[in-house]
């Protein structure tokens, strides 16, 4: 008797949640039914540091985390929704010195961070409060040089970055959170 009740209420909150005028997703996208598509332009790298391919993978991995995460088709223009943007910092920088022991010791650094920021600009054809301009999203990945160097590990770092990032836009742009 209680399965048939279960049975009711999941086919109640069916129809209540595709009756409602916003898509509902368990991956938390709120987006309008109208929307079908989203066009992401190439990310350039503006700061000539990093990999030489950073751009390229940036772009591609948004487009993938999008298609993977949402029921949106990537078109080349015109969506939609349109996406684009820049790699604007790429920057190591030091975080902690360790004091060097003996008599004949030099100090070395003991942390250092890579951190990368993406400026993007989004747009929603059906709902400008959505838009937003030239926002910025950084995040950055700390490391030891001594056993970790940046030039050994710099791809791993870069990837571990930039699935944050683009983990930040989407939920910026589609799930506003």
């Amino acid at each position: 008797m209680k399965l048939k009740h279960n049975k009711y209420f999941f086919l109640v909150l069916f129809f209540i949640l595709n009756a409602c005028s916003v898509n509902y997703s368990f991956t938390g996208i709120s987006i309008g039914p109208e929307v079908k598509t989203i066009s992401i332009s190439t990310f350039f790298n503006d700061t000539g540091q990093g990999p030489p391919t950073i751009a390229q993978q940036f772009t591609e991995q948004l487009k993938e985390y999008f298609q993977r995460n949402s029921n949106l088709s990537i078109v080349d223009y015109g969506g939609d929704l349109q996406l684009e943007g820049a790699i604007t910092s790429y920057r190591a920088s030091l975080r902690g010195v360790s004091a060097g022991t003996g008599n004949n010791s030099i100090d070395q650094a003991a942390q250092e961070r890579l951190t990368i920021t993406v400026t993007a600009t989004f747009i929603n054809t059906y709902d400008e409060s959505q838009n937003f301009t030239n926002r910025s999203f950084s995040f950055y990945e700390d490391y030891d040089p001594n056993t970790a160097p940046l030039n050994a590990n710099e791809q791993q770092y870069v990837d571990n970055i930039i699935e944050q990032i683009i983990l930040d836009i989407f939920n910026t742009s589609v799930a506003n959170w």
